[in-house]
């Protein structure tokens, strides 16, 4: 009796699908060499990997939920391709956008001539709560303050690539991208076999030459350090798998001091080691207590007086999170064009300012279509989807918009691309987005493939880790 193909009952309806409406249907050779397993095999293979990521300490932390702090992130082991074109797109629409992304917060702490030329409004920019006057007319090596970028995109019922927002701060997830190969060549080796896929595995090389470019002037070979919150910290584990990855020291706050010629320093156990390059996993608010938070005990006093010095880089820089706000977001298209005078080659989604009184008014009126964000937060909270929000929820968001419009936006509600799943029920389309990572020295450089977010619960927008959401392999197609 023939096998009954895994795809055979799968059916992403109206949904743009990453397999079956991208990358050649299901007869494209991965898919075909997929439907030779039967869902017993897989099930098996995949709780072997989940089973795994768990003995090797693969966690995230959801401080909400306290009856599970530590938890892996869910993993499917049906891959998300990208074709060659498709990626080709991506590469060069990321890099555009970081390229003015990083022109632009060299502008608000320099010239400030695109506020005053009215391209984005004054108070948008300095009234931001990521906005740092400490940093103002400070000079950075090559000009990056985001040296390592995370631009997330979804795709749209049409196939369409937009940005959803930038992550200029300390973008996190770059681990599961380089382990969730690192599981598919372990457990899925019959798979990969003859696959032509770019690879991951020397992000850790790469991220520490792009940093060693950004190193204060005339250091030849950086010691570099990666700075942790310690081991409470939701990605902690990341913090530890890039430390091993570049072959740097992971530090505390505790473990670095600054002297009194602004040169910073690491204890070790054979004596003080000069510090030039800090790659920080710390909020602004954290990091020296001399300037920001008196009450920090995660950062070290004197490193803003070190950076200002030019005796140590740190990465991201700090105050780059104004490039991240997500009203600012609305503004990339015309940034991109004031800076590299070039239309987006990868777009917004439409957004509407709920600051701006025309777009507050529209957004009052289509509560129950769109999609509302507060600015200030991360990880899916807060997030209020019209079309499935209860009439309390809508009450509740028009109240809170009423109240602090700054603190808000609205999008339509887009319905992502769907990748083929492994679910109890079968192989079953669920929604997903993708994170390439962008590294920035004297260029930029991006990871082939990127971390491809996935919304296990079916019907969900959703892909965030903190809300469920679990992670696919992504591979970016010779």
């Amino acid at each position: 009796m023939p096998t009954k193909s895994l795809f055979a009952e799968y059916d992403p309806g109206e949904n743009f699908c990453e397999i079956t409406t991208s990358a050649g249907g299901k007869n494209n050779p991965v898919a075909r060499k997929l439907s030779r397993y039967n869902l017993r095999t897989l099930n098996q293979r995949n709780a072997a990997a989940e089973r795994e990521l768990k003995n090797l300490g693969i966690t995230f932390t959801v401080y909400s939920d306290a009856g599970a702090i530590d938890r892996i992130l869910p993993f499917d082991p049906l891959p998300r391709q990208i074709t060659a074109a498709d990626w080709n797109l991506i590469d060069t629409g990321c890099i555009q956008r970081v390229t003015a992304l990083n022109a632009f917060l060299n502008d608000v702490y320099g010239k400030q001539q695109i506020l005053k030329d009215g391209v984005v409004p004054k108070a948008l920019v300095l009234k931001n709560k990521h906005f740092r006057k400490e940093m103002l007319g400070v000079k950075l090596a090559q000009g990056a303050y985001t040296h390592i970028s995370g631009v997330d995109l979804i795709r749209d019922q049409n196939g369409e690539f937009l940005v959803l927002e930038d992550n200029c701060r300390s973008p996190s997830g770059v681990s599961y991208v380089i382990e969730n190969r690192h599981l598919m060549m372990r457990s899925f080796p019959d798979l990969m076999e003859g696959t032509k896929i770019l690879p991951v595995s020397d992000y850790g090389k790469r991220l520490r030459g792009k940093l060693s470019e950004t190193a204060p002037p005339r250091i030849q070979k950086p010691n570099i350090v990666l700075l942790t919150p310690g081991v409470f910290n939701s990605a902690y584990f990341e913090h530890v798998f890039l430390a091993r990855e570049m072959g740097v020291s992971l530090v505390e706050g505790r473990d670095l001091f600054v002297d009194d010629e602004d040169r910073v320093f690491m204890k070790s156990i054979s004596g003080l080691q000069r510090v030039h390059l800090i790659y920080r996993r710390i909020d602004d608010d954290f990091l020296d207590p001399e300037v920001f938070r008196e009450d920090s005990m995660l950062g070290t006093p004197g490193l803003m007086r070190a950076l200002k010095a030019g005796k140590v880089t740190i990465a991201n820089a700090v105050g780059a999170g104004v490039a991240d706000d997500k009203a600012v977001y609305a503004y990339m298209p015309r940034i991109i064009d004031y800076y590299l005078g070039e239309e987006p080659i990868l777009n917004n989604v439409k957004t509407w300012i709920c600051r701006e009184k025309e777009d507050r008014a529209y957004v009052l009126d289509h509560l129950d279509e769109l999609v509302v964000k507060p600015v200030g937060e991360s990880g899916g909270y807060g997030i209020v989807i019209g079309p499935k929000a209860t009439k309390a929820e809508i009450r509740d968001v028009r109240k809170a918009i009423k109240k602090d419009p700054a603190n808000y936006i609205a999008q339509p509600m887009i319905s992502l691309s769907v990748c083929p799943t492994l679910t109890p029920r079968g192989v079953a389309p669920r929604h997903v987005d993708l994170r390439p990572f962008v590294l920035t020295g004297k260029d930029s450089w991006v990871l082939p493939g990127g971390l491809t977010r996935v919304a296990m619960r079916e019907g969900s927008l959703i892909v965030n880790s903190s809300q469920g959401g679990g992670s696919k392999d992504t591979w970016v197609m010779r």
